[in-house]
C-alpha cells in the first residue's frame, strides 16, 4: 500500500545500515560479521550487576562456513 511520508532527516548512517521508507520489495545487506560475546557482554542500564563466575564464550567453528552475501547487488 502506498504511503505519504513528509520530511526525513537522516543524520548519519552506518557503513552496512539500511534506511527504509515506504514500499519495499527486498532489502539485502552488503556485508556480515560474526561476533562472540560472553556471558553479560551487551547488558546496559545504571547500578547493573552480573555474577558470571565460571563462564566462557565457545569461539569454536568447526566447518568455517556461513552463509554469504554472494548475490546482493
Amino acid at each position: 500500500m502506498p504511503a505519504i511520508v513528509g520530511v526525513a532527516q537522516v543524520i548519519t548512517l552506518g557503513n552496512s545500515s539500511v534506511f527504509h521508507i515506504g514500499d519495499v520489495y527486498k532489502i539485502m545487506p552488503f556485508s556480515n560479521a560474526k561476533t562472540f560475546s560472553g556471558a553479560g557482554s551487551f547488558n546496559t542500564g545504571e547500578r547493573l550487576r552480573v555474577d558470571n563466575n565460571l563462564s566462557s564464550t565457545n569461539t569454536f567453528d568447526p566447518d568455517m562456513i556461513d552463509q554469504n552475501n554472494a548475490f546482493n547487488m
